[in-house]
């Protein structure tokens, strides 16, 4: 019998744009474990599906074009509740768009 885990885990990946946005600013305050927002961007010129992330005021950049496409509908259908970002990684000595690693988790709402 498995045990109960309040949240699965969905998918990995590093911060698209990290080096573009506002990232080394707040490079040295993420920690493993600490939530993320995300923030749809349905406007945004490049990619109707874009999801902004972003810690406190500070703008980390997106979700991956390759990884978006689904929580852009699911949060447009109005299921944002059910999803939950935080920060799995943070090596500063990477490339800066390898720095942040970042799981997203599908949350128990029972």
């Amino acid at each position: 019998m498995s045990s109960y885990q309040p949240s699965k885990h969905v998918m990995t990946f590093n911060i698209a744009g990290f080096q573009h946005h506002d990232g080394a600013t707040v490079l040295c305050d993420l920690r493993p474990g600490m939530p993320l927002v995300l923030d749809p961007e349905r406007d945004n010129p490049y990619d109707s599906n874009a999801m902004a992330i972003r810690y406190n005021d500070a703008m980390l950049g997106y979700v991956p074009k390759a990884d978006n496409e689904l929580l852009s509908t699911m949060f447009y259908y109005g299921h944002a509740d059910a999803f939950e970002a935080r920060v799995l990684q943070v090596d500063e000595r990477a490339k800066p768009w390898e720095q942040v690693l970042v799981g997203i988790y599908i949350t128990d709402a029972r």
